[in-house]
């Protein structure tokens, strides 16, 4: 059919999304080549610009293979206008300009089959290249200075092309095309060791004596994608104590990178989901079971994941980290470059200063890293992959602000003090940002500020609130009021349960005006409206306010904070609550309770009677702590956040069957609903004192708590007419408890949303924080 004289020969078309650093342009270029038309394609900003000419049929397959793209690329929005267009004959890539920028770069890409394969190929010009990649694969966000994306605006723009690879750049045909990264062994970044020896190491010979050094038993900080690592042989006991003894890190697992799907084999029992997910380009660390029949002169050290069954593994994603563990043969522990409690060292020169205690050798290269990005920690709960940390990988991936935000003013959100991270909304966007740490630890604040500085920078975010979490004694609620002070903005406090779930709501696409959810918001602690530390709540929500309907039944914090890190205390209070302290010294002296043995019990009780320094508390968190503690899995006094209750979630799935449901009470208290654990005591102490293997009492707990808040949210749901529960809270990166939690609630026939692409704990916060300003902004609020 001929075309129609009305409709215009030419238009412009523009796309938004996750189009820069992709090949976007030299995809629309060949398809634009196949399909016959004329035009340009140029970045714009954060978007890509198409003028194009020739028949509407042409045009309209031109669209439609759009929204496919390239296999890296997420397209938003496609929009066309008419237009006319005087260029030349054929169709050209154009030279990028400016435009407006909210979060149009990828995150950092795993090396492609296809790089990995030339790099391993003796004939190949990059043969054992460190730095090769191509517009598959590669950095990314880790290198962006700013937009629109080109060389020029990474941190390779002071390498050169040699003639070589500006042939492949400028070669429509060749993987390389546009590929910003490009390099090779004449024009590249180049490796250089610096260790014990006399004389730096540079090129083939520094990767030989990193690995020499990693055989024998040391420590070497390599320079990675995001940041420094700290490697040595995973399967050495005696070389991973020194690791830990260095770094201060006594028990925190230590995340181990294997060269391969076939060395993953050989030491892990990952299940295709998880394969799957160590595959993906993102590369995330992801906790495996792994195999007790390796031979015992290869194995894992037992110093990798003390307490715990499951082992955090990721895949070499960089050809450096490819050919260092081709060398070594064997798995390596990466554990980020830093002391304990300390922001990770990106730069060089810091690098050898504040590294100098722990690493023997250092691994180095001349390619400056233009933001810190911790590796990216992902699990597969309840079928899916979900983020536990975001980092390297996904930062800066955008979510797409629900129907209804677009009229929203743009909100900066500070997050929390734990597990930091803020979010920028913008054009239709919220983004959140890689993990940053704990805000209490050395330096975690001037990273913070930096971070945001450089977001704000390179997506052009001004905004118009500040949203924080409502406890006045946080670093990030201060932090958020300094910076809205200095910018003149409105400060928007946010009760940290509500936005756990609004955070939720908003990543399932939950409209701005849409009907009100219930959402459990299960974590450690949190202030309440009430004034008293939350953590195991029922609530009823939508984005503008929350109102509470159930709670797990408080109990005391005897020591305040300090009960956070020794679940001995925890477990004196809920025995206490549950027995009486008659009963709870009868558990200790028949043995059943040897946590409790010899601690100052007095003391303490003192002090939850005084009501000094003991806040009641209905946290899910501590009574994960002190079940732990009483089944002996839990530390005197915690290393980590969530060590605990990492370890009894390892202890209850090695249970030898599936365990009965441990029995929870449900009473009414000023009205509100509470689930009341002291039937699961008894029943415990009773198991414990039969001779009960302890994980199956452990499992019994799982499955009884989940039982109980599952059934408290049916009867939300159907008091207020709902259909939708939001699970929520650090409780979520639980696999047992979550998965428990939505067979049920979708067994009673309820909608079940879980967190995937943000974390469902404090590292998600500030997405619910953000969308709750924008909604109550969107009222006038």
């Amino acid at each position: 059919m001929p075309d129609d004289p009305s409709e215009p020969a030419a238009e412009r078309i523009v796309v938004g999304g996750l189009v820069q650093a992709v090949g976007f342009r030299p995809f629309v270029w060949r398809t634009a080549r196949r399909l016959g038309l004329r035009g340009t394609v140029r970045n714009l900003g954060d978007t890509v610009e198409i003028r194009v000419a020739g028949p509407r049929a042409a045009r309209d397959a031109l669209v439609a293979a759009l929204w496919s793209g390239p296999p890296r690329a997420r397209v938003g929005t496609v929009t066309r206008h008419p237009g006319a267009y005087d260029g030349g004959p054929g169709f050209d890539i154009a030279p990028s300009a400016a435009g407006s920028v909210s979060a149009g770069i990828v995150a950092d890409l795993a090396t492609c089959p296809a790089c990995l394969d030339e790099i391993h190929t003796p004939t190949a010009r990059r043969h054992g290249y460190a730095f090769t990649n191509c517009v598959d694969c590669g950095p990314r966000f880790s290198i962006v200075s700013g937009f629109p994306y080109d060389r020029a605006r990474t941190t390779m723009a002071g390498f050169a092309l040699c003639p070589a690879c500006r042939t492949e750049y400028d070669d429509p045909a060749d993987r390389r095309f546009h590929a910003q990264p490009i390099a090779c062994p004449d024009c590249g970044p180049r490796l250089r060791f610096v260790g014990p020896e006399a004389g730096p190491a540079e090129g083939d010979a520094a990767l030989a004596a990193a690995a020499s050094l990693l055989l024998t038993g040391g420590i070497v900080a390599v320079k990675g994608i995001g940041g420094y690592h700290l490697a040595c042989l995973a399967t050495c006991d005696t070389t991973v104590a020194l690791l830990r003894a260095r770094k201060g890190r006594p028990a925190k697992p230590l995340a181990v990178m294997m060269r391969d799907a076939a060395m993953l084999a050989a030491f892990c029992r990952p299940t295709a989901a998880e394969r799957q997910l160590l595959a993906d380009p993102s590369a995330p660390v992801v906790p495996v079971a792994t195999r007790a029949d390796a031979p015992l002169s290869a194995g894992l050290s037992a110093g990798l994941a003390p307490g715990l069954d499951r082992l955090g593994v990721m895949l070499a994603y960089t050809p450096l980290h490819a050919l260092l563990l081709a060398r070594v043969g064997a798995p390596l522990v990466m554990s980020s470059g830093n002391a304990s409690g300390c922001p990770q060292v990106i730069d060089d020169a810091a690098a050898l200063r504040d590294l100098a205690g722990i690493a023997d050798g250092w691994l180095m290269h001349d390619r400056p890293i233009a933001r810190r990005l911790d590796d990216s920690v992902m699990a597969v709960v309840d079928g899916q992959p979900r983020t536990l940390r975001r980092g390297r990988g996904l930062a800066p991936e955008p979510l797409a602000l629900p129907p209804g935000f677009a009229p929203a003013p743009p909100v900066l959100a500070m997050g929390a003090d734990l597990k930091s991270a803020f979010c920028l909304t913008h054009t239709g966007q919220a983004l959140l940002s890689h993990h940053m740490g704990n805000l209490d630890d050395a330096g975690v604040e001037d990273a913070l500020r930096a971070a945001l500085a450089d977001y704000r920078a390179l997506f052009a975010q001004a905004p118009a609130v500040v949203a924080v979490d409502a406890h006045p004694e946080y670093r990030s609620h201060a932090l958020g009021r300094r910076l809205a002070a200095e910018g003149g903005l409105r400060v928007e406090p946010v009760w940290h349960h509500h936005a756990h779930v609004a955070a939720c709501m908003a990543e399932h696409g939950l409209p701005a005006d849409g009907p009100a959810v219930v959402g459990l918001a299960l974590d450690g602690s949190g202030l309440g409206q009430d004034g008293t530390i939350w953590g195991g709540e029922v609530l009823v929500c939508d984005y503008r306010a929350a109102r509470r309907v159930g709670r797990l039944a408080p109990v005391a914090l005897p020591g305040g904070d300090v009960a956070a890190r020794e679940p001995w205390r925890m477990l004196l209070a809920h025995l206490d609550a549950a027995l009486g302290p008659d009963g709870a010294d009868a558990a200790v002296a028949r043995g059943l309770a040897p946590a409790l043995a010899g601690r100052p019990l007095p003391v303490l009780r003192a002090m939850i009677r005084a009501g000094v320094n003991a806040p009641p508390c209905s946290s899910a968190g501590r009574l994960f702590d002190a079940m732990a503690a009483l089944l002996e899995v839990a530390p005197a006094r915690m290393s980590y956040e969530g060590e605990a209750a990492m370890r009894l979630e390892a202890l209850a799935r090695g249970a030898d069957r599936a365990a009965d449901a441990a029995p929870f009470g449900l009473r009414t208290n000023s009205g509100l609903a509470e689930i009341d654990p002291a039937p699961m005591w008894r029943a415990a102490l009773r198991d414990k004192a039969d001779g009960v293997p302890p994980a199956r009492i452990a499992a019994a707990f799982h499955a009884g708590l989940a039982r109980a808040f599952a059934d408290l949210a049916q009867r939300a749901a159907r008091a207020e007419g709902l259909d939708t529960v939001a699970l929520s809270g650090g409780a979520m990166h639980n696999a047992l408890l979550a998965e428990a939690l939505a067979g049920r609630l979708r067994a009673a026939g309820l909608r079940v949303l879980l967190p995937a692409r943000a974390p469902a704990g404090d590292g998600g916060l500030a997405l619910g924080q953000a969308v709750i300003a924008a909604a109550r902004s969107l009222e006038g609020h």
